[in-house]
């Protein structure tokens, strides 16, 4: 019995772990992809296609059982959230990853469980007690996070790695290094952190509708594809409006194939469905808690295939943002702690009390 306890206790933390290497992944072959001239829209448009498509026989067979009550309201409420969660913030994701790198962008994914913790409090989804140690640490680990992400924003650094290239990568370093020190550069550097802040905000904001979802619809297959449907119309409606010439829709080489159905079948299929289930069993603040993980396999990713450069004022921002997360997931589980124990040392009190009597 206890065995099969803490198997349960672990399947969260597992199923999380998966998510997050299929996300990192995914973000490096997202990059290359892009830089090629891939649009975003159009990326997104054939990723929620396909997870849809891949879903749909998944849903049927794991769910067919149970009792779907699909009303107006959650069918809103899906719409919502794949407008939210699966169209916009992706589409913010992707700008932020073309104006900087993989690795900078899941850094500010760090920034996912802080203003996770922030957007809940109004909604009573978390609780914040200034006076207990829980409740400084929650709110001290959330200034620190933020404070980590101004600081990626604002401040690069000098390079922190030199790389050993063959002369053509040498001469593409240079050209880009130039182009790095250009304003130009810089200025793109700064829109793409500010892009990636406000997908950050649209991603926190996702994981308190699917709280909300969770409890209303707790079919995570089902919910999970019809969000995919939903974002597949959303954007494909954007992307014809926006682009007119229809041999964008066009996908080229190998690499594109790959990336597209990687993306639509891991990325918004399996990853889609494996944060859905973690936020209905732990809680939308435990499933963001493992955005830094995503960060750590890119950076590492990145700098061993792809040879990125690692820059000080990313990885120091990143180091703060990690420290600040972990203080407020510290403060979160003592606060745990003190709930559950309080009504244990209720129950000894009231025992003594009738002993005494």
């Amino acid at each position: 019995m206890a065995e099969m306890q803490c198997c349960s206790e672990w399947q969260p933390v597992l199923a999380m772990v998966a998510v997050d290497i299929g996300l990192a992944i995914l973000n490096v072959l997202l990059k290359k992809v892009i830089d090629q001239g891939l649009e975003h829209l159009i990326l997104i448009t054939y990723r929620t296609a396909i997870a849809t498509i891949f879903l749909a026989p998944i849903t049927y067979i794991r769910e067919r059982k149970s009792r779907h009550s699909l009303t107006t309201g959650i069918l809103c409420s899906l719409f919502i959230s794949a407008l939210v969660g699966a169209t916009t913030t992706q589409y913010f994701f992707l700008m932020g990853i073309q104006y900087t790198s993989a690795s900078f962008a899941c850094a500010f994914i760090n920034m996912v469980p802080a203003l996770t913790f922030l957007m809940a409090l109004p909604f009573r989804l978390e609780s914040l007690n200034i006076n207990s140690k829980a409740g400084r640490a929650k709110v001290l680990g959330t200034a620190i996070c933020v404070g980590g992400a101004m600081l990626m924003t604002l401040y690069r650094g000098v390079p922190l790695m030199k790389l050993q290239h063959s002369a053509a990568e040498a001469h593409a370093m240079n050209h880009t290094k130039v182009l790095l020190t250009s304003k130009k550069s810089h200025e793109r550097w700064i829109a793409g952190s500010l892009v990636l802040i406000a997908g950050g905000l649209l991603w926190s904001s996702w994981f308190l509708i699917q709280a909300k979802i969770g409890k209303i619809y707790p079919y995570p297959y089902a919910s999970t594809a019809i969000m995919s449907f939903f974002s597949s119309i959303q954007s494909a409606i954007l992307s014809l409006i926006i682009y007119r010439n229809s041999s964008k829709w066009v996908l080229k080489g190998t690499l594109e194939i790959i990336t597209v159905s990687y993306a639509g079948i891991v990325g918004s299929g399996l990853c889609f469905v494996g944060m859905s289930w973690c936020v209905r069993k732990r809680g939308p603040l435990f499933t963001a808690a493992f955005s830094p993980l995503i960060q750590i396999i890119v950076a590492f990713v990145e700098f061993i295939f792809l040879h990125e450069q690692l820059y000080f004022g990313s990885v120091l921002g990143s180091v703060l943002v990690i420290i600040g997360l972990y203080i407020l997931l510290w403060g979160k589980g003592k606060e745990a702690k003190d709930s559950l124990e309080k009504p244990i040392q209720a129950a000894d009190e009231g025992g003594q009390a009738l002993q005494s009597v």
